[in-house]
């Protein structure tokens, strides 16, 4: 079997997981990453199909240790391997699946890194609000502190998503599913103050339909890499050290919930989580921060 047969069967497949199965094109790249990976070993090593045995899919996931992909990175591939494999099954492509002999790593479980409410006060403070760019900034810092929503949630936001009266904004997460969660007062006054001061002139200017709430310098969807450069850059005028992505503020903002006495349902909700373990990781984060602050104050220690 030539290599094009087998890139087909890598298409196939994911046209197949984006459109029946509804998923998210991050999710589709992630998943064409890992398999074209795969596919990249396969023909090095001379195979003419997708290995049936263990031992090839082994030796697959050594080089990818050897090359220090993290626990988590290798763990995804497996997921995406064995998904595959199943599908490749199911199509009668090829029946033997050596993943079936695989088994995932463990976990490291390294808790997520969440700003002190000092640390957001700074950030939030550093977009120049007397700038029309400054305003969209901290609306856009505002919401993500707020709300805990994905970067990717917060770029496809639309205008009708804003329910003001009720308080709420609609997400459309993973999977495409959708949830209401609330949004505070504060947030959503710097989001009307940048519709109504920045974006709705921006899009006159323009002269183009947009939807979108938060827009860039063209009058178009931000991407998540702008949003990532942006929080990278206002980390580093408010001197905070710490290795902050977009999805830090996700982190904060649960941890900050917890902290103050949120219940752990309510923030699952919120976060769209759909296994509750997941957000328990925040709680253990709680936990390390108040013994850190028990340590640091009791007279006796």
């Amino acid at each position: 079997m030539e290599k094009n047969n087998l890139q087909d069967q890598i298409d196939d497949y994911l046209r197949y997981r984006q459109i029946e199965r509804g998923l998210s094109t991050n999710t589709i790249t992630a998943y064409r990453q890992d398999l074209e990976e795969y596919l990249v070993f396969v023909l090095k090593e001379g195979m003419t199909s997708w290995p049936t045995e263990a031992n090839d899919v082994d030796a697959f996931l050594a080089r990818q240790r050897d090359l220090n992909k993290s626990t988590s990175s290798i763990s995804r591939m497996i997921s995406s391997m064995r998904k595959f494999y199943q599908w490749l099954a199911r199509r009668n492509i090829q029946k033997l699946n050596p993943m079936l002999e695989i088994d995932l790593p463990k976990k490291e479980r390294r808790l997520p890194i969440a700003l002190s409410q000092r640390e957001v006060t700074q950030l939030l403070a550093q977009p120049d609000i007397h700038k029309k760019l400054g305003i969209r900034d901290r609306a856009i810092l505002e919401t993500l502190y707020a709300t805990g929503m994905r970067v990717s949630e917060l770029i496809n936001l639309q205008l009708q998503d804003l329910h003001e009266d009720l308080g709420l904004i609609r997400v459309l997460g993973k999977g495409s599913k959708e949830r209401l969660i609330p949004i505070s007062p504060v947030a959503l006054d710097w989001i009307i103050k940048y519709q109504k001061q920045v974006r709705d002139s921006q899009i006159l200017k323009v002269g183009r339909s947009e939807d979108h709430i938060f827009l860039n310098s063209r009058g178009k969807m931000l991407t998540r890499q702008a949003i990532w450069q942006m929080i990278k850059k206002y980390c580093q005028m408010a001197k905070i050290t710490k290795d902050v992505t977009p999805h830090t503020l996700r982190h904060t903002f649960a941890t900050h919930l917890l902290a103050n006495g949120a219940d752990l349902r309510v923030v699952q909700e919120i976060l769209g989580h759909s296994d509750i373990s997941t957000t328990q990781i925040y709680t253990n984060l709680s936990q390390k921060q108040i013994l850190e602050v028990y340590h640091k104050t009791h007279p006796r220690l």
